[in-house]
């Protein structure tokens, strides 16, 4: 567990390994994620950084994580402006925080340095560098290199604290430069974090201090806590910074159990546990840690930066060399997104995807059927029919009927312990509900068809996506349908001969998270791709006028292509056509086919479908060529 514990373990780690170093490499694994290389000590080491809510971290890695130099924001501008070539002057943890500070030294051109800070200093917050530079240094000869003016000093504290956990970029008068999370006064009240505003430490609660409790102090929560009440809970409860997992562990220690009650707690034993907590909080000062990893069946469990005698009950127990260490492995086994490479996202992401198109298919596969034993629904009304006009020939007790019907010599089942007229009646009873079912499974079939095609057209995209941005476009739009499918809500009936494609559904306008830069040939006509699902959106009824040209591969997942010509125009020239519809064949999924057929029409012809999500649309009035895929620099086009 990432609790304060774990975080003076890092810390201790961190100024062992990275304190002096340079920052060599930085660069963003996500909006929320910072990767740094940094060289100290003779050597390289990677540090990440994450504000994720659901799986914040600090810890060094075995080797660099991939980033996406796509990922920009204003906390990465900051960062690369004023960490990237820096060194790390100073590495600490506040009291009883789960924080890590990392200060920052780095020497600015006079154009890039800082501006003068402000005079309102944070709370809490040390201005300054804390300490000297030794380490290596690639730029600068001088014995001082941070002598004169215009060096920059900053602190990055990474506070690792669940869903309120950030990156916070502070200059050195105390003053938040940048942050990888604003926090607005309507999002907290107790403490926002904005550019140009003080920062300060979490408020400190009116808790005792685990590092100086006394037996006392147990004996006023034995006190004050119903018998009930469990020991582990009330000491999480009552003490600050005591983690549930450090709260189980002293509950261990001192009764050989994590469930006990306050009430079975006497106050002989105050002294005794009062011994234990101090205990395991002594390595924030002596650093004296011992990381060990817990394992079931040869995968992590947990991990802590001393040894938890409550895992190790029914779990192997196993050293390790560092808390990052240990970190990492919990991480790998937990299924944390951590990958090392962006194809490893992109393949869990097409895996989910293809999980939620089995879905749609098996159901699409059971309506059809549905539909072919629709036909068979007249048999019920023949059956009622038949037993009416063979009521005198039907005997009590009598388990068929054989009858002549419009359909020939028919077996029709009775059951004996009914009257023939309630059978008779049950019989056209189905036939309505059936018929009514019926009625509605054309409308089912095509919303499911259209939902299939939409998640085609999502496994292509996310097979096409390059770096973080682009894959997380595609992973949130599959979240935004529920992470199985679109609703339709049978809006995917169309006239013949159109077909769905790649575009947003009706609900408003899109939210493209990156902007469409449009290709130019050498007379300037312009060449628009959308290369997900809202981008198509974006640049089918944003972007485009009326009377641009559209086009898309035929029956099959890809890119809108838009034609801009310089001179609009309703009759391009053949070139035109053929240079677009060759980019629409390069971003289809028919790449690598040969020879693609490729729709054409003007954009006034291509629609929404109502209620349908992202990548479906409906065109009519196109012709079809067939071209060969090409991309471009192959045509050219910059």
């Amino acid at each position: 567990m990432f609790d304060v514990l774990t975080t003076g373990a890092v810390v201790d780690e961190l100024r062992r390994t990275i304190l002096d170093g340079r920052i060599q490499r930085l660069g963003m694994v996500d909006q929320l994620t910072v990767a740094m290389e940094i060289y100290a000590q003779g050597k390289r080491w990677h540090l990440i950084a994450s504000a994720d809510a659901e799986n914040p971290r600090v810890h060094l890695v075995d080797a660099m994580p991939s980033t996406d130099p796509n990922t920009v924001t204003p906390f990465s501008l900051q960062m690369r402006k004023y960490a990237r070539g820096g060194y790390i002057t100073d590495i600490v943890q506040p009291p009883l925080e789960r924080i890590v500070v990392l200060s920052i030294a780095k020497r600015m051109s006079a154009a890039a340095a800082p501006g003068p800070p402000s005079s309102d200093v944070a709370p809490g917050f040390s201005p300054g560098v804390h300490g000297d530079l030794s380490g290596d240094n690639d730029e600068f000869e001088d014995d001082d290199i941070w002598s004169g003016e215009n060096v920059s000093r900053l602190e990055l504290a990474i506070e690792i604290m669940g869903r309120h956990s950030n990156l916070v970029l502070v200059d050195e008068e105390g003053i938040v430069r940048e942050s990888a999370k604003r926090v607005n006064a309507s999002m907290s009240r107790v403490r926002q974090i904005q550019p140009r505003k003080p920062y300060a430490f979490p408020p400190v609660p009116e808790k005792p201090d685990p590092r100086q409790v006394t037996s006392a102090t147990i004996e006023q929560l034995l006190a004050t806590g119903k018998p009930g009440d469990v020991f582990a809970t009330s000491l999480v409860r009552g003490f600050r910074s005591v983690s549930p997992q450090t709260a189980r562990e002293v509950a261990f220690r001192a009764t050989d159990s994590v469930e006990t009650t306050l009430g079975s707690i006497s106050r002989d034993q105050a002294p005794e546990i009062a011994r234990i907590v101090r205990n395991l909080y002594q390595p924030l000062l002596t650093g004296a840690w011992l990381p060990h990893l817990y394992l079931r069946d040869e995968l992590p469990i947990g991990y802590g930066a001393l040894p938890m005698q409550h895992l190790a009950v029914d779990a192997e127990e196993q050293a390790v060399a560092s808390i990052s260490a240990a970190i990492e492995s919990a991480q790998m086994a937990s299924g944390h997104d951590t990958p090392k490479d962006h194809a490893q996202r992109r393949a869990q992401l097409v895996q989910n995807i293809d999980r939620a198109l089995q879905s749609v298919n098996t159901r699409l596969h059971s309506l059809n059927q549905q539909y072919e034993r629709s036909h068979e629904v007249e048999r019920l009304r023949r059956w009622g029919d038949a037993i009416y006009a063979y009521l005198w020939q039907i005997q009590p007790g009598d388990t068929e009927l054989v009858a002549e019907t419009e359909a020939g010599e028919e077996r029709i089942p009775l059951d004996p312990e009914k009257d023939p007229k309630t059978v008779a009646a049950e019989y056209f009873e189905d036939y309505r509900k059936s018929q009514k079912a019926g009625e509605q499974l054309p409308e089912r079939i095509a919303a499911a068809d259209a939902e299939r095609q939409y998640l085609e057209q999502l496994r292509w995209q996310a097979n096409e996506a390059e770096g973080f941005a682009a894959i997380e476009d595609v992973r949130k739009e599959f979240e935004d349908i529920g992470g199985s499918g679109v609703n339709p809500r049978g809006s995917a009936q169309r006239s013949p001969g159109v077909n769905p494609r790649g575009a947003k559904g009706a609900s408003g306008k899109s939210s493209s998270s990156r902007r469409v830069t449009p290709l130019t040939d050498s007379d300037g006509n312009l060449y628009y791709i959308g290369r997900s699902s809202k981008e198509n959106e974006h640049v089918t009824f944003e972007i485009a006028s009326a009377g641009d040209w559209w086009f898309h591969a035929r029956g099959v997942p890809g890119s809108h292509v838009i034609l801009r010509t310089r001179i609009p125009t309703d009759e391009p020239a053949q070139e035109l056509i053929e240079r677009a519809a060759r980019l629409a064949a390069w971003y289809s999924q028919k790449r690598d086919s040969g020879n693609v057929e490729v729709d054409v029409t003007q954009r006034r012809h291509v629609r929404k479908i109502h209620g349908a999500g992202p990548g479906m649309v409906t065109y009519r009035n196109e012709y079809t060529i067939l071209v060969s895929a090409a991309d471009e620099k192959m045509l050219g086009l910059e």
